[in-house]
């Protein structure tokens, strides 16, 4: 029986739990991939939100980066929180890096992006964020200006990029990226929740 490849979700202490609710949900109720959070350590960790989580792996670059490959793992999903601002997960840097090299797609939303401008991956792929001053403020050595849209979602070169407020699109954006619902069943979940967004 073939194994399903996974999806990981990065944790960590205050990650913005409700950024990667509607993607987590989805993705899980597809039966196509199964989730896994990582973290640094396999201590708990305990979201912006107050739920804690126990990590299913921690991560060790000497032996994870040999293991993850695009034949078993489908996506890295980044969920925002003031850490990055922080700059208090680089030592995730190298699974990012790792990861685009073995052309696995990674999803960052909100104040994750700071971490992707920090590695200078933004200086070249269409991307978005909460703010292009946000980035420029907080990452130094973001040098991407003229590919930032003002969009709520950006896709490429298997680059995701969401903004804080756009959960929606960005789990509808990762749904996309891994296939797992047909175009019409897409747009009529994005249509339910924007339509519930409008009426609130």
């Amino acid at each position: 029986m073939k194994k399903n490849k996974t999806v990981l979700i990065f944790v960590f202490d205050g990650f913005a739990d409700w950024e990667i609710a509607h993607a987590s949900v989805g993705i899980r109720k597809s039966n196509v991939y199964t989730i896994k959070t990582i973290a640094l350590t396999k201590a708990p960790v305990v979201s912006m939100g107050g739920l804690q989580v126990l990590p299913d792996l921690d991560f060790i670059p000497e032996v994870d980066l040999c293991d993850i490959d695009g034949s078993n793992t489908a996506m890295l999903i980044l969920p925002g929180g003031s850490m990055w601002e922080q700059q208090k997960n680089h030592m995730i840097n190298c699974l990012v890096a790792h990861c685009l090299k073995c052309n696995i797609p990674v999803a960052s939303i909100c104040g994750s992006t700071v971490m992707l401008a920090d590695m200078g991956l933004l200086n070249n792929v269409l991307h978005t964020s909460n703010d292009v001053d946000y980035l420029k403020f907080l990452s130094p050595t973001y040098e991407g200006c003229e590919f930032y849209r003002s969009y709520q979602v950006v896709q490429d070169q298997n680059i995701i990029t969401a903004t804080g407020t756009a959960s929606i699109e960005f789990a509808r954006t990762i749904f996309e990226t891994l296939n797992i619902d047909h175009e019409e069943n897409l747009m009529n979940w994005f249509q339910y929740f924007n339509t519930i967004n409008l009426c609130e």
